[in-house]
């Protein structure tokens, strides 16, 4: 089915990123060179900042939806400061950035990067690896051939089990918390792009059923968004 996902929240990854640099571990932490060494079963991000250089005002006031994107690749803080914006715990008791019912947390966060495809992992503030490869191409084409996909080195992904929140609320109003749990968190992640000087914009036009195979999804998980992220091409 053709996903239509229309957000009340509605705001406004590949190539390789550029980092603090990473060592030759299989487990990686931030140094300062360009990040060159074999893809990495699962990498360790840098610590989010929690002050920046914007004010919430002037991001709000600021946000665009950017379609068109620079190949320069974003760093390891970069893309460390999105998901942790999107899905980061942010209290001692495990709480996220983005409000959840119940605090059942139903969204699974991946980034789609020239390597491969990286799950998020918000309690060790940590990518594993999903699926090795440039899957951009794939992602293209199941979101019907928006170029977005395709050109910008991160494209951020945001997807759902259901039944998690349906455990406590029902089948039948379910849906709708998790679609508003969605949307703040997408809000979170394209103002945490303009913080970062950065572009994206979110999609809801893709073939659900394709996301699911390219990303290679558990069952349970339903594609929800696409946010492509990149360097605004000037």
């Amino acid at each position: 089915m053709l996903a239509m996902i229309i957000s009340l929240f509605l705001l406004p990854a590949c190539a390789p990123w550029r980092s603090q640099g990473t060592t030759r571990k299989e487990t990686h932490t931030p140094s300062s060179e360009t990040m060159t060494t074999p893809v990495s079963r699962s990498i360790d991000l840098p610590k989010p900042k929690t002050k920046g250089a914007l004010t919430l005002e002037e991001a709000i006031a600021k946000r665009r939806s950017v379609r068109e994107f620079e190949p320069t690749p974003l760093t390891l803080e970069e893309i460390s400061q999105l998901l942790w914006a999107a899905q980061g715990i942010t209290h001692p008791g495990g709480y996220r950035s983005a409000p959840s019912a119940g605090a059942l947390y139903p969204l699974e966060v991946y980034a789609v990067l020239a390597e491969g495809v990286y799950h998020y992992d918000p309690q060790a503030h940590r990518l594993n690896l999903q699926a090795q490869g440039d899957l951009r191409p794939a992602l293209h084409a199941a979101a019907l051939y928006q170029d977005s996909v395709l050109e910008a080195p991160a494209v951020f992904v945001i997807a759902a089990v259901y039944q998690r929140t349906a455990q406590k609320y029902g089948r039948e109003r379910s849906p709708r918390y998790v679609h508003l749990e969605a949307g703040h968190a997408s809000q979170n992640l394209l103002l945490q792009a303009v913080a970062l000087d950065l572009g994206a914009v979110p999609i809801g036009a893709f073939y659900d059923d394709q996301v699911q195979e390219v990303l290679d999804l558990a069952g349970d998980q339903q594609p929800l968004y696409l946010i492509p992220v990149g360097h605004p091409r000037r």
